[in-house]
């Protein structure tokens, strides 16, 4: 990982870590019963965010039991070691690495992230018990300031507001924030005994300090990548672990990572545009697949592409791309 694209506005780095449930059709080495009622693995994976101009690397990949929880302290704790420790040392500085995002809540991971000398800043997902749900009550209209949209605009029917200061945050590590937002459902969407007025009310965590609200919730909400990341993922060879043994597996999910990185990477050098978006499957189909001629002639090796084919051009565009950038070694 380098340059812009895993460095922030303010040279942070983004890391995401979610789980990943894998189902078994056959009996091998640790795969149990998941918390879904299916059967196999439940991997921890953590992947840096290359923001809208790109997708996301895997930096990190546990394999884990499919009993594994998902809230298991010690297990995030190891992934966010692994991923932390895949970041160059000049973004391993206290003001590089922030903010670290996060979408499990355990209090014991928590306080790891929040311990003196760990400069790491997160934001996740809380529950809304009923200390939360009588503070939002109590929230002044005028303390409600506009959500934003994904691209950075005011979101009509959707607020947020801070109540940091209103339910007893005593026994959470100092410095954490709460932050609610609440916004008008989707049509047909069902709402909860939480909600409040119709309106439907999530909360997050962070101890990120200052910053507008509706950026740190903005933020927040964009850690909803990792899950393309893990369709990605899926699409890449780990809709299933083929192996029995645990250590065979291990490797296959090594190899997985190994082929996401080349599939992070390769559109961020070699494609621009849309095209840059292009998951897996459109790759594989439109530029993996293209039938070509490799000829030798005039002691030379040459690549004909199909004229006829849609996207000649952009397989011919991106490989003068990769031969204009500089030589690594």
């Amino acid at each position: 990982m380098a340059t812009e694209v895993s460095a922030g506005p303010s040279g942070s780095v983004i890391v995401d870590i979610d789980g990943v449930l894998v189902r078994a059709h056959s009996e091998k080495q640790d795969a149990t019963a998941t918390w879904k009622k299916t059967f196999g693995h439940h991997p921890l994976v953590a992947f840096v965010d290359h923001g809208q101009a790109g997708s996301g690397e895997p930096v990190a990949a546990l394999l884990r039991p499919g009993k594994s929880g998902s809230n298991t302290a010690s297990d995030h704790i190891t992934t966010t070691q692994l991923a932390l420790a895949q970041l160059p040392k000049h973004l391993r500085r206290p003001a590089d690495i922030d903010p670290h995002r996060l979408r499990r809540r355990t209090h014991a991971f928590l306080d790891w992230l929040s311990r003196r000398g760990r400069w790491l800043s997160y934001s996740v997902g809380m529950t809304i018990p009923d200390a939360i749900h009588q503070a939002v009550l109590k929230i002044p209209k005028k303390a409600w300031t506009p959500a934003y949209d994904a691209d950075g605009t005011e979101r009509p029917g959707a607020w947020v507001a801070e109540i940091t200061d209103m339910p007893d945050l005593s026994t959470w590590p100092k410095g954490m924030r709460l932050v609610v937002r609440k916004e008008r459902p989707h049509p047909g969407a069902q709402l909860r005994f939480t909600d409040v007025d119709g309106l439907r009310l999530t909360c997050f965590a962070t101890n990120t300090k200052g910053g507008q609200l509706a950026d740190l919730e903005l933020r927040h909400r964009r850690g909803a990548r990792c899950e393309d990341r893990i369709r990605n993922a899926r699409d890449t060879g780990l809709r299933n672990l083929p192996l029995h043994d645990t250590a065979q597996n291990r490797i296959w999910l090594e190899i997985v990572s190994l082929a996401l990185d080349l599939l992070a990477w390769m559109p961020m050098l070699a494609l621009t545009g849309t095209t840059r978006r292009w998951e897996p499957k459109k790759l594989r189909l439109r530029l993996f697949s293209a039938a070509a001629h490799l000829v030798h002639t005039g002691r030379r090796r040459w690549l004909r592409l199909p004229a006829r084919w849609p996207w000649t051009g952009v397989i011919i565009h991106a490989n003068n791309r990769l031969h204009a950038l500089p030589n690594p070694g």
